[in-house]
């Protein structure tokens, strides 16, 4: 199979890049149904709305950053690189990480339930990342290692950020193909919680799980390696399956409520 169109249309020197329409209707898509979630549970949606803004500015911010982090002298040699991120190098930790630290700010200062608010947020945001690796597939980012399999992906247009002419793993449609699953769960489940910020947790039980072993076929750079074998994807991937497994537990024991 042969893939990409990492651009769809061209102006002159103005284009619209595929990665960057996957990730608009990403969020679209993650704040509608985050709506549709906080009337449901008799929450305020507009509220939902100011804090959705706030955590895509974070999460846009933070996986750049880190991504910047992992391959520090590519951007020294080029700095204006860091602002160019349609070219690929949003890393979903980091962007997950200081979007979470900036949400219990906003949620705290607001007066909104956290752990309550965080279920509202789960089911569109593992949809949105679902949305958003189809923008990765498009645009050739985030792709895997040489393979044989049947399914293997070529890449063959000139401005896809894969390697050329070669079949990988399509690391990308694993990805879209895992955090759809946690979705549907999410979606399945979220009537059926026994406490707040059960939903929440299984979100992260189940990416940190799942990230992992998607990381195993990705051929991109990862970054630094530890033990010359887990990347740091996977390490933090690991860590926070860890302290999901151990909210779940602490949080179903207090039965907290907010």
């Amino acid at each position: 199979m042969e893939r990409m169109h990492p651009i769809i249309i061209k102006f002159g020197n103005v284009a619209i890049y595929t990665y960057g329409l996957m990730m608009a209707i990403a969020f679209f898509v993650g704040i509608t149904l985050a709506r549709k979630e906080a009337d449901r549970v008799g929450q305020d949606s507009e509220k939902i709305m100011d804090l959705s803004f706030y955590i895509l500015i974070a999460a846009i911010i933070g996986s750049r950053l880190f991504y910047v982090f992992t391959d520090p002298r590519t951007f020294l040699s080029d700095p204006i690189e860091i602002f160019r991120i349609w070219n690929g190098g949003l890393v979903f930790y980091g962007g997950f990480i200081m979007a979470l630290a900036v949400a219990m700010i906003y949620m705290k200062k607001t007066g909104m339930p956290i752990w309550q608010t965080t279920d509202i947020m789960s089911p569109g945001l593992a949809l949105g990342q679902a949305i958003g690796r189809i923008g990765c597939f498009f645009a050739g980012c985030c792709y895997g290692k040489v393979c044989d399999m049947p399914w293997a992906i070529i890449f063959k247009h000139p401005d896809s950020l894969a390697p050329q002419g070669l079949p990988l793993h399509p690391t990308q449609l694993y990805s879209v193909l895992s955090d759809f699953s946690i979705f549907v769960v999410l979606w399945l489940f979220r009537k059926k919680i026994r406490f707040h910020g059960q939903l929440f947790w299984l979100y992260v039980l189940l990416y940190g799980i799942t990230r992992p072993f998607i990381e195993i076929y990705r051929g991109d750079f990862r970054g630094q390696t530890y033990f010359h074998i887990f990347s740091i994807s996977q390490v933090i991937g690991i860590s926070l399956a860890v302290v999901a497994a151990v909210m779940l537990v602490r949080l179903e024991k207090n039965g907290l409520k907010n």
